[in-house]
């Protein structure tokens, strides 16, 4: 049956009830709307986030690095509950002005370095701790092919697939065949690639898997969506090892609980200021 016809007005107006679920934080203009300063913890890394698949890839890395010994990487994660809207407080506003979690601040800089964008997170703590992105041009370009990949990509399955098949007000036939089509055209690319490669970047695991597996890996294992039927996610055979083989590591496992509050309770995490949060 074809969705009812919709004819767009000469100016788009804003209907403010018309956003479903996330009514009551999506709007056509950015800004604060509230002054509210950010806390600041005793690490260097102050980072402010919730564990969507954006923010499980910064907790990812950070518990990476303090896997490898990285102590300097140590860091106080502050839980952003996007649907009550801190993200448009002043203070976040102040360190992302595209009022988007993750978001996080450097103090260990003269001034404090604001970053934003998780795909700029990854690459910024890459590059400080030399850690996680290869070293060799070559191998270092094709992981940042994939994770460039990543960040256009993910819009289409979450922003996209995910919104009409888990989110929207009601179930429409054409976004969500336009949208399962690019996922599975997505995963496809993925698996493709993978049949040759252990890691996305080769034998070498870096900052383009952990970009990758919140999004395309938790996909494939159910944990977002509910959709690894509906897509048919075992025939992906290739992906569903990798994203089973970095789901056994175990900074995967805590990164995914950190300013996470809701599911199972051992998996929750509101926040996170020191291993011992963890036990």
């Amino acid at each position: 049956m074809a969705d009812n016809e919709y004819t767009p007005p000469k100016v788009w107006k804003w209907a403010q009830q018309n956003g479903g679920k996330f009514t009551n934080i999506n709007r056509p203009v950015a800004g604060a709307t509230h002054d509210a300063e950010l806390p600041i913890g005793k690490h260097a890394l102050q980072l402010y986030s919730m564990a969507t698949p954006n923010g499980q890839k910064v907790t990812i890395m950070l518990e990476e690095l303090l896997e490898r010994g990285v102590t300097a990487a140590e860091y106080d994660a502050w839980l952003i509950a996007i649907g009550e809207g801190p993200q448009f407080s002043s203070g976040f506003v102040a360190i992302n002005p595209n009022s988007k979690i993750p978001a996080l601040l450097d103090t260990s800089t003269n001034p404090p370095q604001r970053v934003f964008e998780s795909g700029n997170i990854l690459l910024y703590l890459a590059e400080k701790y030399s850690q996680l992105l290869p070293k060799d041009l070559n191998k270092r370009t094709e992981a940042l092919n994939w994770l460039f990949w990543q960040m256009g990509a993910a819009p289409y399955l979450g922003g996209g697939f995910g919104h009409f098949y888990a989110y929207a007000p009601s179930k429409m036939q054409y976004p969500i065949d336009r949208f399962t089509m690019e996922v599975k055209r997505q995963l496809d690319v993925l698996d493709r690639h993978l049949s040759a490669h252990q890691f996305m970047a080769g034998d070498e695991y870096s900052i383009a898997d952990i970009a990758i597996w919140p999004w395309y890996g938790a996909l494939v294992k159910n944990m977002i969506y509910d959709a690894a039927e509906f897509l048919d996610a075992g025939s992906y055979t290739h992906v569903q090892r990798w994203a089973e083989e970095i789901w056994q590591r175990p900074a995967v496992q805590r990164g995914r609980r950190v300013n996470r509050v809701w599911g199972d309770e051992h998996e929750q995490l509101a926040e996170r200021h020191s291993a011992a949060d963890f036990k």
